[in-house]
């Protein structure tokens, strides 16, 4: 079934340029994609006050931008239980490419307009997020000025990465001349009413509250910052030319780890050459797919085969059937993608005579000269082509492929010892933002294992997810290896507990009902008399329709890098849009041929990681060890502790305003929207246990050995300085020798 709708607006009458993705053409972004969460109930109003805001948005952007740039059109995906029927379809737009998402926090932070930043000043954010209910009730516009002031204060944060001039925490610093200012860039007219202040400490204290410049009065300089009081004045034309038009260059803003596909149909288009294939593709179709998708396989080789068109899977047996067409030899002769392709195109074609919102999963090992042949039609499809590189054959223009159509791109290394294909399949899935339905992966661990020894360790089932619990485990010599798996009640689940292939070499366990949380212990011995490749794969959804599981998102901060530039590693651990903190992160980013490097990401606002305590997990990476293909896999543990969650929305933000002048007289603003504590909500989560794949990303230009000493220590971002009995006490976090990491500054 259909998930989304797309309603294309245009806010001046020129013809609206094609494609998905965000563009900058001459002086008009052109294809802004606004996303409606599929929770959100169906308003009309919401539809016509988007239009409305950035329409406002675009005539202020173009003034405070000296006549730059403007908003030319924007796409809104518009969920399918939605009854109108005056929308089109979608073709590449997904939600998690959406540049504004509309959305009611799932834990509440009040209405406030944020956006989420995960890099350095000058870098792109995420996205922006609007409460339905601020851009519906209009009372909130005293609160935070008008929604058109507001988007373009946001959008600052989001397409030209700058932060805000304003500081909640710390609102006021003292000059060189002991006096108190406000926090921000430039200087700001302002009336100060009613300020009480403490000359000793030279702050103001707990109880005052600024009140702003007259409501119809214009700031000095023209002066006009749109990242500081974006309720009352205009951009600055000064600060936001210089950097404006050179990060708009180009195609726009890329999302590599929110790049997920949604569609009607999802069409599987494998490459099968050895075993392992099957086991990571049945794994995909009995588990990871979602219900109602409609699913089809087609191999090739010079030419393509259809395995079986396209079926709905309405049930557990549609899936083992969708199974049973997966080949049980891998195709020979040469590679030919484009014949795949285009078979792939005609048996999705079939289902209603179009192809446009489909997504195909194209794993591919071999060399292809001639891919490049049929990119322009493939492009044009308005298909999402979805890439998985198997070994270091596979065609290097794949992943150009996956980029033009906005697609993941996912590497598998072809050592036998790796759970890459099984991590590649488990990261795909539908790109509607209803996170409840999507299949969660709990664990992926495995490795060589002698004989008669044996590897396991614990996961943690938490309260969020447990239903569709799969415990899959895959082996290599003719007969499985002895299980054993203990839940938290004590219960033990042995190989007659399991469903046996083997000829896949593969052991599936289904958990009825909701699994039970609290730690599930496994323990798999190699009873072969050679060393064999085990592994372990556990996967959830989650237990309630109205809770959000905890989810992991992992990428790269490009998926293309030239050497000697560092890259950063992020991942988000959230719980909706609300961050999950204290969690013990580990990325795993493996080369082609070389070795795994293994890197502890931190949320501690120090380093690459911009804001401390915001969820988002990062470190640098700058351990090339060879050109080519890496991929990315991140392992996320948290005890069964208790950590709050922030009581404020941790990311760039528009502005509370307390109230203003008006007339002369002061006029207070209602009370800024309240925020809901979330510790009763953290503490009942508890443990919990997730691995993520963060797609794949290629390095070139890596010198050969011995290296030189290229990377100097990170800068300092956290210097903080104090008081006491006369003493200057200064404290900072400490980087390393190289960028965050080794030996540095004590």
């Amino acid at each position: 079934p259909r998930r989304y709708w797309l309603l294309k607006m245009t806010l001046l009458a020129l013809v609206a340029a094609r494609g998905a993705a965000l563009q900058l053409q001459g002086n008009a972004y052109h294809g802004l994609l606004v996303a409606i969460n599929p929770q959100v109930p169906e308003d009309q109003r919401l539809l016509a006050n988007i239009r409305e805001m950035i329409t406002e948005a675009s005539f202020y952007l173009f003034n405070a931008t000296q006549r730059r740039v403007y908003f030319q059109n924007i796409k809104i995906l518009i969920p399918a239980t939605w009854k109108a029927n005056n929308y089109g379809k979608p073709q590449h737009e997904t939600y998690e490419k959406a540049e504004v998402i509309v959305a009611a926090p799932f834990w509440k932070h009040g209405d406030e307009p944020y956006t989420l930043q995960y890099g350095e000043c000058g870098n792109m954010g995420k996205y922006i997020h609007f409460t339905p209910n601020f851009l519906v009730n209009d009372y909130l516009i005293d609160v935070y000025g008008s929604r058109g002031r507001a988007f373009v204060h946001e959008w600052a944060h989001l397409r030209w990465g700058v932060f805000d001039e304003y500081d909640n925490e710390r609102p006021f610093y003292i000059t060189g001349q002991n006096q108190v200012k406000v926090t921000r860039y430039l200087i700001i007219l302002l009336f100060l009413i009613s300020v009480l202040m403490d000359f000793r400490k030279m702050v103001p204290q707990d109880s005052v509250v600024f009140l702003h410049i007259d409501r119809y009065t214009w700031l000095l300089c023209r002066a006009r910052n749109i990242l500081f009081l974006q309720a009352l004045t205009d951009g600055c034309c000064h600060s936001l030319g210089s950097f404006l038009l050179p990060v708009g260059k180009g195609r726009g803003l890329r999302i590599p780890s929110l790049h997920s596909a949604t569609s009607n149909e999802l069409m599987v288009q494998l490459h099968l050459e050895i075993n392992r294939l099957r086991q990571a593709a049945e794994l995909y179709l009995l588990q990871i797919v979602e219900d109602s998708s409609y699913v089809g396989i087609v191999t090739f080789n010079n030419e393509g085969e259809i395995r079986t068109q396209l079926l709905q899977i309405v049930n557990k047996d549609i899936r083992k059937q969708l199974a049973s067409y997966l080949p049980t030899a891998p195709p020979t002769g040469r590679t030919n993608i484009c014949a795949g392709l285009q078979l792939g195109f005609e048996v999705i074609k079939k289902q209603d005579g179009t192809i446009y919102g489909s997504e195909i999963i194209l794993l591919t090992g071999g060399e292809d000269r001639k891919i490049i042949e049929c990119f322009s039609n493939v492009i044009n499809s308005g298909s999402i082509i979805h890439t998985i590189a198997l070994g270091s054959s596979a065609a290097k223009e794949v992943e150009q492929l996956a980029h033009e159509t906005g697609g993941l791109t996912f590497f598998a290394s072809d050592r036998l010892d790796s759970n890459d294909l099984i991590d590649s399949f488990s990261g795909i899935s539908s790109g509607t933002g209803d996170t409840f339905n999507h299949s969660i992966q709990i664990e992926s661990a495995g490795g060589r294992i002698e004989n008669y020894k044996q590897f396991g360790r614990a996961v943690t089932i938490d309260s969020t997810v447990g239903k569709d619990t799969f415990f899959v485990v895959t082996w290599q010599a003719a007969e499985p290896p002895k299980i054993a798996l203990l839940d938290p009640s004590g219960k033990n689940y042995t190989n007659k507990d399991f469903e046996v292939d083997k000829v896949l070499r593969v052991a599936r366990l289904q958990i009825p009902g909701i699994a039970e949380v609290g730690e599930w212990t496994y323990a798999l011995m190699n009873t072969h008399l050679s060393p064999q490749v085990l592994t372990m794969t556990v996967t959830s959804r989650a237990s309630n329709s109205t809770i959000p599981a905890i989810t992991v998102t992992a990428h790269m901060s490009s998926d293309r890098n030239k050497y000697p530039k560092p890259m950063v590693v992020y991942a988000r651990v959230s719980q909706g849009l609300s961050p999950v903190l204290g969690a013990n992160v580990t990325a795993i980013i493996k080369p082609e041929n070389g070795n795994s490097v293994i890197l502890e990401l931190l949320d501690n606002g120090a380093g690459s990681d911009i804001v401390k305590n915001d969820g988002v997990y990062s470190k640098y990476f700058y351990s090339f060890s060879e050109n080519g293909r890496y991929n990315l896999k991140v392992h996320v543990q948290r005890a069964n502790k208790t950590v709050r969650l922030q009581p404020t929305v941790p990311w760039s933000h528009s502005m509370y305003m307390p109230g203003y002048i008006e007339n002369g007289k002061i006029q207070m603003n209602p009370p800024r929207p309240s925020i809901t504590s979330n510790e009763d909500i953290q503490s009942t989560v508890g443990g919990f246990s997730r691995t993520a794949s963060g797609g794949s990303f290629i390095v070139s230009a890596i010198p050969t050995r011995p290296y030189i000493d290229v990377f100097p220590p990170c800068k300092i971002t956290d210097l903080d300085a104090k008081t006491a009995d006369d003493t200057v006490i200064l404290s900072w976090t400490a980087s390393g020798d190289d960028l965050d990491e080794g030996q540095g500054i004590k």
